[in-house]
């Protein structure tokens, strides 16, 4: 999230001072974070993530200004349907909510993949507290840094692969169950984090670019050891969790994110890895349509 690859040529376009020498970065920006718009937060993440030669990519690309819209409009969305279904409709229970969710518009149905929307709308649908607020609490954590580098438009790309993705992985791998959450996108999110660790990783300080990748690794492998048990073990409250949704959204982060969450310049469209990951998210998202309309067991 705190760092960002930019391909710098230092002996291009460089002028010299009047003792012939290279003029210190940032030396000609009077007033740098005005320019950049940057609020102290950057300024102080910088300093103990990135080293110095590295900050001003940095810099140059954070701010405050917009701020993190997308995430946090698409949270108390979320929120606000979770409410809805937990409060305006009759619940037995807040903790795992009751047969109303299944039948809401809202949620993916195998046997209703006409009604396109769901393949979307289910991600604000949730099937309990611990559900919405874990989804939540992860989202935040990982969309408004990301967001407050890399913008909503790029986040929102990402987020939305994740729960397309999801949604059209399960109906493939797991064709004949309804899904319900944000776990798709939320995923993604974590597939972009984790690429962009790797991919910027010789820009980061070298303990913390460790540390974010073995912290992303423990979560995602936690969370998808808990969703194998709930999927084949433990059936607690009717509730089972779509690991496959899990991993629809995570290969899609780790493939869109890639292509989002690096710098977009004339480099990166020359590397191969881009055009890999674009061609394979769209022949997925192919064969899935096709597979959904002829194939599917679900019909």
């Amino acid at each position: 999230i705190f760092a960002v690859m930019r391909d710098i040529d230092p002996e291009q376009g460089e002028t010299l001072d009047s003792e012939g020498r290279r003029p210190k970065r940032g030396a000609n920006r009077p007033n740098e974070n005005e320019r950049n718009g940057c609020c102290d937060f950057h300024e102080t993440i910088s300093k103990w993530m990135l080293p110095e030669d590295t900050r001003e990519v940095y810099l140059e690309k954070a701010n405050c200004c917009p701020p993190p819209i997308f995430i946090i409009l698409i949270s108390i969305a979320e929120l606000a349907v979770f409410i809805y279904y937990a409060v305006w409709k009759p619940q037995k229970q807040w903790v795992t909510l009751d047969e109303s969710i299944w039948k809401s518009p809202l949620t993916y149905d195998p046997k209703k993949r006409e009604e396109a929307w769901r393949f979307f709308s289910y991600m604000f649908v949730h099937a309990g507290v611990e559900h919405i607020v874990g989804n939540l609490i992860m989202q935040l954590l990982l969309g408004i840094p990301l967001e407050l580098v890399h913008k909503g438009f790029e986040v929102g790309m990402v987020y939305m692969a994740g729960v397309l993705a999801g949604s059209l992985a399960s109906s493939i791998f797991d064709p004949v169950s309804v899904l319900v959450g944000a776990s798709g996108g939320v995923y993604a999110l974590m597939g972009g984090y984790f690429m962009n660790a790797v991919v910027n990783f010789r820009e980061m300080i070298p303990l913390l670019g460790v540390f974010r990748i073995l912290l992303i690794v423990l979560i995602v492998g936690t969370d998808f050891g808990f969703a194998f048990y709930r999927r084949f073990i433990s059936h607690e409250g009717g509730l089972q969790v779509s690991f496959v949704a899990h991993f629809g959204g995570i290969v899609a982060g780790m493939t869109i994110g890639y292509v989002f969450f690096s710098d977009y310049n004339e480099k990166l469209l020359k590397d191969p890895r881009f055009w890999i990951c674009i061609v394979g998210f769209i022949v997925f998202l192919i064969f899935a349509v096709f597979f959904n309309i002829f194939i599917s067991p679900a019909s």
